[in-house]
């Protein structure tokens, strides 16, 4: 039986969450027939991702990754600005940073006694985040975030790891088939578009992250592209900007939803390679 190859960041000392990540893919051979293998990312395509990421969230700055967006309920924290709720608050996005905080302690990062898991998000609303930019916490918050950016590319990869071997996946052999043939084009960049993709606007599973009944996550864009085109990365990117823009249409109006689809489908573009690209 064919195992598919586990992502890796080239030495098994740079990354504990390789190790973690390799029983996640192999269930997508062990639960059935095995369909065909993801690529591996070398280390310097790790970093890659990350600075991608870091730049596409942040514009690589480093003021940003302490941000509370005007219009939001929640901070966004972080190269990937991960999601962090109030306790008890409910919310149509998938919340992700007090998994990170658990992937950093498990990959050797000390973090701040404050921050140990589990631990609650302690500002209140964005007016009293913003009056707190100077103060201890959040100044020690992002200098953990500005020091632990390649542990935060691997959460990233860690979840679309945990994604592409979840039952719904194993259960959908077209959309396991687009998902692999998207993930194998022009290399690292299609790994890149679904990893990114997963990160940016979740895995398309979750009921909650819906408006008017249709979703907006991989699962969604997926859906949405033709089956065995000759040019996936490129169906990816259109079936991506076209899912976006129904996105912005079904958005509740108080949101403005519109204001942010420019930039939204920049960065979709940017999965494709420029004609010279060579990471490795």
């Amino acid at each position: 039986m064919l195992l598919p190859r586990p992502f890796h960041a080239g030495t098994d000392t740079v990354m504990p969450w390789v190790r973690q990540s390799i029983p996640l893919l192999m269930l997508l051979c062990l639960a059935g027939p095995c369909r065909g293998e993801l690529p591996t990312l070398a280390a310097t395509e790790l970093d890659w991702l990350g600075a991608r990421i870091y730049a596409s969230e942040c514009s690589s700055q480093p003021d940003c990754l302490v941000s509370w967006n005007a219009g939001e309920e929640f901070p966004s924290l972080g190269i990937g600005h991960f999601i962090w709720y109030r306790v008890a608050q409910q919310g149509p996005f998938t919340e992700t940073f007090p998994d990170l905080l658990r992937h950093l302690q498990a990959s050797g990062v000390r973090l701040p006694d404050w921050l140990q898991p589990p631990v609650s998000q302690p500002w209140p609303d964005r007016s009293s985040f913003l009056a707190a930019r100077q103060q201890p916490r959040l100044r020690e918050l992002q200098a953990l975030l500005e020091a632990s950016q390649r542990e935060q590319a691997g959460f990233i990869v860690a979840r679309f790891s945990r994604s592409a071997s979840g039952p719904e996946w194993l259960a959908a052999p077209t959309q396991w088939t687009k998902l692999q043939a998207v993930g194998n084009a022009a290399p690292p960049y299609g790994l890149y578009a679904l990893i990114d993709y997963v990160h940016f606007k979740g895995e398309g599973t979750n009921p909650a992250e819906r408006y008017g009944g249709e979703g907006w996550g991989l699962w969604q864009v997926l859906e949405a592209m033709p089956p065995g085109g000759a040019q996936p990365l490129e169906d990816f990117v259109a079936a991506a900007s076209e899912v976006l823009a129904r996105r912005v249409a079904n958005a509740p109006a108080e949101r403005n939803e519109l204001r942010w689809l420019a930039g939204w489908q920049k960065r979709v573009a940017g999965y494709r390679p420029p004609a010279s690209a060579d990471l490795r």
